[in-house]
């Protein structure tokens, strides 16, 4: 439709410059299909997700997550179409009061992330478990380090000096993202149509249930798509993991850095 209404604008054009201004009729006509045109280009659809994980504490608070969609067989790149240049933005994993902030990140893969040193005191920024593997080594404060995550997965991040820091990057090749809400409720807007398969990651949720609540759903135009995902919750422990060594954590003296 865009195609067809680009080509007519053209043709009227030409025209136009031989023959002066348009009739009122045909002004309308071309009005109303530019219109069309564009109503058809923007009327992707909505996919409400909304993701509870059962035996979680009651009044529990909503653990961050995210949902997205990947879309089955999609249609190739036309061959004279040249490769975008544009780059995926730039995002921070701030380290600030021996937390990360934010403690979830959701990226394009191929993106750029920084992690910033606000504390008065080193950090050692590192995952090594899965997802994009790196090692910061310890730098100061008031230094940052920039790491490329061109490898899609959830990684876990983790200093090696302070066991209580954690955070989770999420990169997606997909465009079709959103995070869950304090609602438990995640909305992907603007996706075309097609078959996709839904997949969520919950903070709180065993590896298990996560697989099992991938599905496939079928996107179409102008409908908002509305599914719920239930989870198996985990126990919540920041300390369980090892430092980058594969080791235990030594104990941490108190009101020491």
């Amino acid at each position: 439709m865009r195609q067809m209404s680009s080509l007519f604008l053209r043709a009227i054009a030409s025209k136009r410059a031989s023959a002066g201004p348009l009739p009122t009729g045909l002004l309308c006509c071309v009005l109303t299909l530019c219109f069309d045109a564009g109503l058809v280009l923007a009327q992707n659809s909505d996919v409400s997700v909304h993701v509870e994980v059962d035996r979680a504490p009651r009044h529990a608070p909503a653990a961050q997550g995210a949902a997205w969609l990947v879309q089955q067989d999609p249609v190739p790149p036309r061959a004279d179409k040249k490769p975008s240049e544009t780059q995926p933005p730039s995002y921070q994993l701030l380290q600030k009061g021996k937390e990360f902030h934010p403690h979830l990140l959701v990226v394009p893969v191929g993106s750029s992330i920084e992690f910033p040193n606000q504390d008065p005191f080193f950090h050692n920024v590192f995952s090594l478990f899965e997802g994009k593997r790196f090692d910061l080594g310890l730098y100061e404060a008031g230094s940052r380090r920039t790491v490329r995550f061109d490898r899609e997965g959830v990684s876990y991040i983790f200093c090696n000096i302070h066991p209580d820091m954690g955070a989770v990057i999420i990169s997606l090749r997909t465009p079709y993202y959103a995070m869950i809400g304090n609602d438990h409720t995640a909305v992907i807007h603007n996706v075309p149509d097609g078959e996709y398969v839904l997949k969520v990651w919950s903070e709180d949720a065993t590896t298990e249930s996560l697989l099992a609540a991938e599905r496939k759903i079928q996107v179409k135009t102008g409908r908002l798509e509305s599914c719920s995902v239930h989870l198996s919750a985990r126990p919540r422990s920041a300390s369980n993991h090892k430092n980058k060594f594969g080791e235990d954590y030594p104990p941490q003296p108190a009101q020491t850095y």
